[in-house]
Parts: structure tokens; sequence; C-alpha cells
């Protein structure tokens, strides 16, 4: 791909990203707190916290990262402790989604597989608890991006742009903390998913067939199960929000054990070449894809999602309409 033309797929890519994921998910954060949506307050904690994280990602990643970078290259964004302290937030932020996601999918696996534990467990306390130590322990994570930085140049005494420290490819520590960063996000986050929700579907036809042969025997095999009913939408929109995350961060997963395995250089051009850049470059855009589908995903699994969506369009709609009668 020459180089015109990915600068013009990326500046056309992020801004139509940033158009869709910002009102998509502000429209899921205000229907989820109206609390109209027939969920349970333990589900819509972690629905509301995916799409306020979602929403940074946008915001800080693609508008003031991406967009920033190809629009305005030289703003007071670029200044080397400015360029420091986003990159660190960031990658916060992304750790955020995605531990947020894990935890979406853990407790519903505990739902779903474990009745005796779920009325301790999946409970609004268990869930804020968690969503905040998630956060926290991947915003602590991340500090240190910061001082792995250093000008790239100085005009007038101001540093600009962010250049990494000869001492990141020397250092062990550095190296162990990069090993580290990069086997906790995306790694574990994608092997956790893939086991939980693996176990989760052998639960649930092992409780499927069961209740089969239960019902077949007291009440005929043609009888509705409400109780399955019920948790089939859960069931649903857990496999549609972790399957869109697997199936996205796929090529990122591929891209970093690729680049591990052949012993790439990500900074230099001798080793990473137009293919490795294509490949890189699409798991990027793919994980930031991944902070505009859950909002589709609500709409399309969740009926209650959609009437207040709708109510949500026809409300400014009919206002309007009063405003010209």
């Amino acid at each position: 791909m020459h180089g015109s033309a990915k600068g013009l797929v990326f500046a056309i890519y992020y801004p139509i990203l940033a158009a869709i994921g910002v009102p998509a998910n502000l429209a899921v954060i205000v229907i989820l707190a109206r609390g109209r949506c027939g969920l349970s307050r333990c589900i819509t904690y972690y629905l509301m916290s995916m799409a306020v994280t979602d929403l940074l990602v946008i915001i800080t990643v693609v508008i003031l990262n991406r967009i920033a970078g190809i629009y305005f290259p030289d703003s007071f964004l670029s200044i080397t402790p400015v360029c420091s302290l986003r990159i660190a937030v960031n990658l916060a932020i992304i750790d955020c989604s995605v531990c947020v996601t894990v935890a979406f999918t853990f407790d519903r696996f505990i739902a779903i597989s474990y009745q005796k534990l779920k009325a301790k467990y999946c409970t609004v306390k268990t869930a804020a608890w968690v969503i905040g130590t998630v956060c926290t322990l991947s915003c602590l994570k991340n500090i240190f991006w910061y001082f792995i930085y250093e000008p790239l140049y100085i005009i007038d005494n101001i540093p600009w742009s962010c250049s990494i420290k000869l001492i990141f490819y020397t250092s062990p520590a550095w190296a162990a903390y990069d090993w580290i960063h990069r086997i906790l996000t995306p790694c574990v986050p994608f092997i956790l998913i893939l086991l939980l929700n693996a176990l989760t579907v052998r639960h649930i036809l092992a409780a499927s067939t069961a209740r089969r042969r239960l019902r077949a025997h007291s009440n005929g095999e043609n009888q509705s199960d409400p109780e399955m009913e019920k948790r089939r939408k859960s069931i649903v929109l857990l496999f549609c929000v972790s399957g869109s995350f697997i199936l996205l961060y796929l090529v990122l997963l591929v891209n970093f054990l690729y680049v591990r395995i052949a012993k790439l250089n990500y900074f230099s051009g001798s080793n990473f070449n137009k293919s490795n850049f294509i490949l890189d470059q699409s798991g990027y855009m793919l994980q930031l894809f991944s902070s505009c589908v859950n909002p589709f995903i609500y709409a399309g699994t969740q009926k209650k999602f959609r009437e207040e969506l709708k109510n949500g369009v026809k409300y400014p709609l009919s206002l309007i309409v009063k405003l010209f009668k």
C-alpha cells in the first residue's frame, strides 16, 4: 500500500469511527442510565462501564491521538510531556475497556453456571467493586509508559514528539515490563474470554439436556421452558459481546505473536516491511472498531433497548414538528 494511500485510508477511517462511536456510546449510556431495558442492575453496571470506557477510547485514542495526529501534527499535543502522557492514558483506557469486558464475561459465566454463587457474586456492590478494581489496576499498570519516551527533536527549547529511549531496548527490567504488558493485553483477556465462553457453552448444553429430560417426564416434551427462555437473552448478549471482542482482537493477537516469534522490531524499517505494517495497523484499526460495536449488539439483541432507542429518536423529532405547527 502506497504511503499516500495509507494516509488517505487513516484520514477517512478514523473520523468515521469517531462520528459513529461517540453518539452510539452516548446513546447507550443515556438509555442504560434510565434503567428501563429490563436488565438487572448488575448487568446494567457492566454494560454502562463498557460504554463509558469505549467512549473514552474513541475520545482519547481515536480523536486526540489518531485524528489529531493526522490533521494537526504540530499541535500542543505533540509536545513531549503531553505526548508521553497521551500514550500512557491511551493504553490505560484501552486496558480498562478490555478488562471490563473480561469482568462482564466472568460475571455472566458465574450467573449462568453457578446458581448458588450467583446470589453472592452477581450483585451491584460486587460489580462496582470489580469495575473499580480492574480500572485502577489498568491505570497503575500503564503509568510507567510515561517515562519511556524522550524528545525526538527540540525547537526553541521546546521538546517535540516522542521517541523511545535507548534504555528501553537494553534494560532487562524494561524488556520484562514490555513482555508483561503485551501478555496481559491482549493475550490473557483473549484466552480468558475463550475459556469462559467454552465452559459456559458446556454448562448450557449439559443443563439444557438435563432440563429437557426432566420436563419430558413431568409435563411432556412440547411444553415451553420459561426459565431457559429467561436465560436465553442473557446468553445471547454474552456471546455477542465476547464473540465480537474475540473476532476484532484476533488480528492484533496474531500480529503480536508473529512479531515476537519472528523477532521483528516495530521501530526498525530494516525488518518491519510493508506487509508487517499492514497487519499491525489492521490490528489496531479493528481493535478501535470494537469500541463502536456494542451499541449495535444491544440494539440487535435487546427488544426493550430498541424501544428506548426509538423513543429517544422520536422525542426530538416530535419537538421539531410541534415547533413548526
